[in-house]
């Protein structure tokens, strides 16, 4: 599998979760289930994920100002998204992943090496391969964290297997 199919099956994902969640209440988005510094939250969740991905993609392996910084500026170590509404988690997510999909469209080099700015001294770099890896990795076990809080406040979230979005392949 690939970053670029991978990154769909995601974009794809992620718009069935945002749908989802225009549907629920807000006093169940902004519910704190969860104990602890940073997130507490479903909206806390959800815009922790665009912001990693802002960050890693577009303001590390491309070198460019991330949306928080530019059309979407707030805290983004620490989301207390609750001071959002929806719509603006949503289209700040919508900015980030159409640059992100021109990115991948302008058919970058993924064996590329990324310089990390980051408190860890024994990885300096990564192949843009492995960001990309790290950053949906990433989406994934949150986006699983945001269903088991959905499942906390009472309602089904949908299914986001990779399978339901696969595309199928023939046998030659």
């Amino acid at each position: 599998m690939n970053v670029p199919d991978y990154y769909d099956y995601l974009r794809a994902a992620r718009e069935q979760l945002w749908n989802f969640l225009r549907a629920l209440p807000a006093e169940d988005l902004d519910r704190e289930l969860i104990q602890g510094e940073r997130f507490h939250n479903i909206k806390d969740l959800l815009l922790h994920v665009m912001d990693v991905e802002d960050h890693w993609v577009h303001g590390v392996a491309r070198g460019a100002k991330g949306y928080h910084d530019q059309d979407y500026p707030h805290e983004w170590g620490v989301p207390g998204a609750r001071q959002y509404d929806l719509s603006w988690i949503l289209g700040y997510g919508r900015s980030v992943q159409a640059e992100t999909m021109r990115f991948l469209a302008s058919g970058p080099d993924l064996d590329a090496q990324v310089a990390l700015i980051q408190d860890d001294p024994e990885v300096s770099s990564v192949s843009l391969d492995q960001l990309m890896w790290n950053v949906m990795t990433h989406e994934v076990r949150h986006t699983a964290q945001i269903a088991l809080l959905i499942r906390m406040l009472g309602h089904t979230p949908p299914w986001l297997d990779y399978l339901r979005f696969a595309r199928p392949h023939t046998l030659a």
